[in-house]
């Protein structure tokens, strides 16, 4: 695994568990020589995970859409920091540039960025590793929202447990290096209904 994408909120959050988590997770990038690609902000969670790389000395790829650069406040310290027209290209090159995806604690478009590389593995459309760094159970009830979605079939185990939970980033990195992507097909066998 070369690189991995991270989304993560540009705000700290509200416990400096966020921030602390965000920090192990860029150091542990840069300690297994794995690059990071990111949203190119300089604040929050997401400025947090791209200093700790940079400070280790790890290789960071930002990107960003040219109305968020002064919004989001573009990191200066990355050597590569990519200027896109739009949102669905920042979600299109990142996920070209990533060999996998992680997601800190964040809002809607950290949901919305994990969801949709999640639906693309379900859909065969890549077979990349995806992961939740689970600080202080930020996303207890999404897992266990998604376990519910099993139970009401909407949702196969197989594809349920594409997504790796784990509480620290190493732990995480460890089960990327076992995750296989599911063979199975997304749609539920009708004769089952």
């Amino acid at each position: 695994m070369r690189r991995l994408c991270v989304f993560s909120g540009s705000s700290p959050g509200a416990h400096p568990d966020y921030l602390q988590a965000a920090t192990e997770l860029g150091r542990a990038l840069a300690g297994h020589g794995i690059g990071l690609i990111y949203g190119g902000a300089s604040v929050g969670l997401m400025g947090a995970v791209a200093d700790a790389m940079l400070e280790a000395g790890g290789d960071a790829i930002g990107v960003i859409p040219q109305a968020l650069v002064e919004r989001e406040i573009a990191h200066p310290g990355l050597a590569d920091l990519r200027v896109v027209g739009s949102m669905h290209e920042r979600k299109a090159l990142m996920a070209e540039l990533a060999d996998g995806f992680v997601a800190l604690p964040g809002g809607m478009g950290t949901l919305e960025e994990l969801f949709e590389v999640y639906t693309w593995t379900q859909l065969g459309l890549h077979s990349k590793p995806l992961g939740l760094v689970d600080v202080r159970s930020y996303y207890a009830q999404l897992v266990a929202f998604l376990d519910h979605a099993v139970a009401e079939r909407f949702l196969t185990v197989e594809h349920r447990e594409m997504l790796v939970v784990e509480q620290r980033a190493e732990a995480l990195l460890a089960a990327f290096e076992r995750w296989r992507a599911p063979v199975r097909t997304k749609w539920i066998d009708r004769a089952q209904t």
